[in-house]
């Protein structure tokens, strides 16, 4: 669905992209992982025809980006609404814009505020909603129009517990549907619960890509064995033989053991540097 080649974008001297490449395929969700600046929003706004790379290419569906605004739904970091527009307004709007008319709008309205629970304020003004409904206002104008291509920019940055869940289970529904989904986050649980594979960005270009599994094979698990009044941690990739060999030839009571699995922190941790906060 979505072939990304190479791309280059600089901003004077600084370079914002440099040769990043990405493939997505239908009903695949990838989430994006990178520190502030690697280059993830740069990306976004090329494939979402917002701005043109010096070099490199993108198609979708094997159009270029001018050429396929109607298969696309874009959610970008910060909120673009018009706080004197209901949310129906706003839905009618952009529905209107993808090409929906009379009861295809209807459907697909009923459709997106039911799946994120807008419906009690449908014919409220945007700018009287709460940050959360605002949030799942937006993801409505992506959706409305049943994009093949979904682009989520930090969707849920700031966003309150029940606003999350319901912008990632409309994700998942939008994926199995079909929909290739390009996912942005700061949030790593939410991968997981999305089942996204991974790419990891620096420096403008995409330098780890597989499946969470894939991706944590290899990574260390960290062993601590507690003691009365003391407690060993030792990090390894082998956890049970090291948990034996703290055990062994050893007197003291025992008070507990934890193993803990390597998680997408630690392997965004490993592979971007300690430059990231």
């Amino acid at each position: 669905m979505l072939d990304v080649k190479d791309l280059r974008k600089n901003y004077g001297p600084v370079t914002a992209l440099d040769g990043f490449s990405l493939h997505v395929s239908a009903g695949e969700i990838v989430g994006l992982l990178g520190h502030n600046g690697a280059g993830k929003t740069t990306f976004l706004d090329i494939v979402a025809n917002q701005i043109r790379p010096e070099a490199g290419s993108v198609t979708i569906d094997g159009r270029k980006p001018a050429k396929a605004g109607e298969l696309l739904g874009i959610a970008p970091q910060h909120l673009a609404l018009y706080p004197a527009m209901t949310v129906r307004e706003h839905l009618r709007l952009f529905g209107g814009v993808a090409g929906l008319r009379r009861a295809a709008l209807r459907s697909a309205t009923e459709d997106v505020v039911t799946a994120l629970q807008l419906t009690e304020c449908l014919d409220r003004h945007v700018g009287t909603l709460s940050g959360g409904q605002q949030r799942r206002t937006q993801a409505a104008i992506a959706l409305v129009h049943r994009p093949r291509l979904l682009l989520l920019d930090e969707p849920t940055a700031g966003a309150d517990p029940e606003t999350r869940q319901a912008l990632l289970d409309v994700v998942k529904q939008q994926a199995g549907d079909g929909a290739a989904v390009v996912y942005t986050t700061h949030y790593l649980p939410e991968l997981a619960d999305l089942h996204a594979s991974v790419a990891v960005v620096r420096n403008g270009r995409v330098i780890s890509r597989g499946t969470s599994d894939e991706l944590l094979a290899g990574l260390p698990s960290e062993v601590t064995v507690s003691f009365d009044g003391d407690e060993v941690r030792r990090t390894t990739t082998e956890p049970a033989q090291m948990l034996v060999e703290l055990l062994r030839d050893t007197d003291r009571p025992l008070s507990g053991v934890d193993i803990r699995d390597p998680s997408l922190d630690d392997l965004y941790r490993s592979l971007v540097g300690s430059d990231v906060r």
